[in-house]
């Protein structure tokens, strides 16, 4: 089934600032669910692509490499920025990291750590933290925290599809 992609996305944030601990518990679960996608995965499998994208572990890798763009984004909230850093659409960081080329393990801690350390600064956050707005550099569009931390979720589940995707393409591989 085509996927709809990525850069083709909008997105409309019309929930309260309120639904901040649920969506922060989302972004909580990157980890785990990651974790739970590798596991009992070969080297090969998890490096295999089926020449339409990223191999699983780079898909993952792409995950991590954009940690430290929403850490940025969560300094320039603080810092009360009109406009978000933008990322970098090329997606330079995640080619050049030759992630196939690590160990899983090595590659979904760094994701643990950087991610629980997201989540520790949110958890500190107060409402008034989360209804801060600032634009997207992308989508030319005013975003909340609260917002930005449910777009990060959303670039999650789109990358945890596509390794689902690559898994189903394994045959034989428990879904």
């Amino acid at each position: 089934m085509p996927k709809w992609p990525w850069i083709e996305r909008h997105f409309t944030f019309d929930f309260p600032v309120t639904k901040q601990p649920d969506i922060v518990e989302r972004f909580r679960g990157l980890p785990a669910r990651v974790e739970d996608r590798v596991r009992g995965l070969t080297r090969d499998q998890l490096t295999r692509s089926d020449g339409k994208g990223w191999s699983i572990q780079e898909n993952i890798g792409h995950l991590l490499a954009l940690e430290a763009l929403f850490d940025a984004r969560l300094d320039d909230y603080a810092a009360g920025k009109p406009e978000l850093r933008a990322a970098d659409m090329q997606n330079l960081a995640t080619r050049q990291a030759n992630y196939n080329a690590r160990e899983i393990g090595e590659i979904t801690s760094e994701l643990r750590a950087a991610r629980l350390s997201q989540v520790a600064k949110l958890e500190h956050l107060t409402e008034p933290d989360f209804a801060r707005v600032s634009i997207h550099p992308r989508l030319k569009m005013p975003m909340r925290l609260v917002d930005a931390v449910c777009f990060v979720c959303e670039h999650d589940d789109y990358h945890m599809a596509r390794i689902a995707e690559l898994r189903r393409g394994m045959g034989g591989v428990n879904q």
